[in-house]
């Protein structure tokens, strides 16, 4: 594997939730450069190969993360061939090209690979059979990845959320604010993950291979990195409103949460009743773990308030 000093980190990626913290927690491991479709450092199109290509050639890296996706998991079901180039057919020209370099490739993935039928957190090796194009697509990309046998994470999280952005925290704030009552489905579950955490546990896995500035030698797999614990999205958005009146970001009479089924929420993709995952992999091979997703609650709502 290539050793230089400093490394250089390319992260695919600029307005997402995850990829803007890993722009913070990177900053100390190396020499980070930015690359998305405008206003970054380097530019790139997920949806076009050489675009892609020329990207990696130009930054020459030691690490890539891909921490970009299509995640418009509605509007996946219509508009098929987006989804597919930029979460099946990207991440395979990403490993391809990094393989140039004997570059590491970190990739995020989802709990959206599973059939979400499960009676336990799903383990790692537990049989994928997604029940949308998002979920189909990004399963896609992680054999794309696999198949070219270069050095690579695969990171499966879920229920992604930050103090920025679009996401479940910061719609529930709003509707609190417009709304007598709000109606949420309490009959999914899984276990709502911080991206600042994901961010930071990434940092510490690619800190653990590198040694006095080099990148050693590294072991390739999937891993599951979500927070633990689990609950419904009604039980997210009941804690949402607990902490945030706490913190003094909501009155005390702001909008009450009621329980529905899914079936009182049509959606145009299918969604998983259960997709929490197992993350004892995770703490077996590098001794990290995400807290209780109410922790990692109160740690964003917290930070909301210093700003």
């Amino acid at each position: 594997m290539k050793q230089r000093i400093p490394l250089r980190i390319l992260i695919i990626g600029h307005r997402g939730q995850v990829a803007w913290e890993l722009q913070q927690t990177m900053a100390s491991l190396g020499q980070v450069v930015v690359a998305d479709r405008a206003r970054c450092q380097v530019n790139v199109d997920l949806q076009q190969p050489d675009s892609i290509r020329s990207a990696i050639d130009l930054v020459k890296p030691d690490i890539i993360i891909n921490a970009a996706a299509y995640t418009a998991v509605d509007k996946a079901e219509t508009d098929r061939d987006a989804a597919y180039a930029v979460n099946a057919e990207a991440p395979g020209i990403i490993a391809e090209a990094a393989g140039q370099y004997q570059a590491v490739v970190i990739h995020y993935s989802t709990d959206y690979v599973f059939p979400g039928q499960a009676d336990k957190p799903y383990l790692e090796d537990d049989v994928k059979q997604p029940i949308n194009v998002y979920g189909e697509t990004k399963l896609n990309g992680e054999q794309a990845i696999q198949q070219c046998g270069i050095p690579h994470l695969i990171l499966r999280t879920s229920w992604v959320y930050a103090n920025r952005g679009h996401n479940f925290l910061l719609t529930m704030l709003r509707l609190m604010k417009e709304r007598d009552i709000i109606r949420v489905v309490d009959d999914q579950v899984g276990s709502p993950t911080l991206a600042r955490q994901i961010a930071e546990v990434t940092a510490m896995v690619i800190a653990q291979s590198v040694k006095n500035g080099q990148l050693q030698v590294f072991e390739s797999g999937v891993y599951h990195l979500t927070s633990s614990g689990e609950t419904s999205w009604c039980g997210f958005a009941w804690k949402i409103r607990e902490y945030a009146i706490a913190n003094g970001l909501l009155p005390s009479d702001c909008a009450v949460i009621e329980p529905i089924d899914s079936e009182a929420f049509p959606c145009a993709a299918a969604r998983p009743q259960y997709s929490v995952m197992n993350t004892d992999k995770l703490y077996r091979q590098f001794s990290l773990r995400i807290p209780d997703w109410q922790l990692g609650l109160e740690q964003c709502l917290n930070s909301m308030v210093d700003i």
